[in-house]
């Protein structure tokens, strides 16, 4: 479960993506962060020790990108409508005030994301009524995001192709075979079986990227509203989704004017 960060606690040297825990030179992190009703400042994303850039590429050896504003950044980020045409973040949502939370899977062939996927559209409803919206993103091209669409269902226009993983490098979310196999937090999984056996009655494995070093990359959750972030977190291993249950409180906390 995400820390919650006080906004009174929080300083200029204050990283609320992903704060270091290890050495000052460190890139790796925990899998999740804080909260905040203030706006993330330039600079912030300096580590609180080593002043290192802590949005790091998606591989299992990091090369650190160091952006002004992770919403800018990834704003610029171009990827692909389930539909098939190309979009940039920033189209996304809106970003003078709009609350959205951006959902990143595994990758379209994952069981794991169908689930997830099969508990963004159930809760659709919900973060639509609150003003929220929901955006899920998955590792492969559009027609494999397609195949998720249809046989799940899930609503196309909510659903959006990375194939190159842009997003998920911009955002530093964790890639390896360990994470993929062998983390002690993909055993989450074992307690959701009814629902992941639900999820994936109509599964297919075609929606699996052809490219097949694809399904080593992990996913994230995060919230913003306009470009102001106000959550992070990291998937630990494959499975180990955030509660979308924490995810709505979160939005809902968010002052409205």
């Amino acid at each position: 479960m995400a820390k919650m960060i006080s906004p009174r606690n929080l300083t200029s040297s204050t990283s609320l993506l992903f704060p270091s825990t290890h050495s000052p030179t460190s890139l790796h992190s925990p899998p999740s962060v804080g909260f905040s009703t203030k706006p993330i400042s330039r600079g912030r994303f300096a580590a609180e020790r080593g002043g290192t850039s802590l949005v790091t590429k998606a591989s299992s050896t990091p090369t650190p990108v160091v952006p002004d504003d992770i919403a800018d950044v990834l704003g610029e980020v171009s990827i692909f409508a389930g539909a098939g045409q190309p979009v940039k973040f920033q189209d996304l949502w809106d970003k003078k005030e709009g609350m959205a939370v951006v959902a990143l899977l595994r990758h379209f062939g994952c069981p794991c994301c169908w689930e997830l996927a099969a508990t963004l559209k159930e809760s659709k409803e919900k973060f639509d009524s609150a003003g929220v919206k929901l955006i899920a993103v998955g590792v492969g091209t559009p027609d494999k995001a397609r195949l998720l669409a249809e046989r799940l269902p899930f609503p196309l226009d909510s659903l959006y192709a990375d194939p190159d993983r842009k997003a998920y490098d911009v955002l530093g979310l964790y890639y390896g075979l360990g994470r993929t196999f062998f983390n002690p937090a993909s055993t989450k999984v074992f307690s959701r079986g009814d629902a992941l056996k639900k999820a994936t009655k109509n599964y297919t494995i075609r929606a699996t990227p052809d490219d097949r070093s694809s399904v080593l990359q992990q996913g994230g959750m995060f919230v913003f509203k306009g470009k102001q972030l106000l959550y992070a977190r990291k998937d630990e291993g494959t499975g180990d989704h955030a509660p979308l249950d924490d995810i709505f409180d979160i939005c809902c906390k968010v002052p409205t004017a």
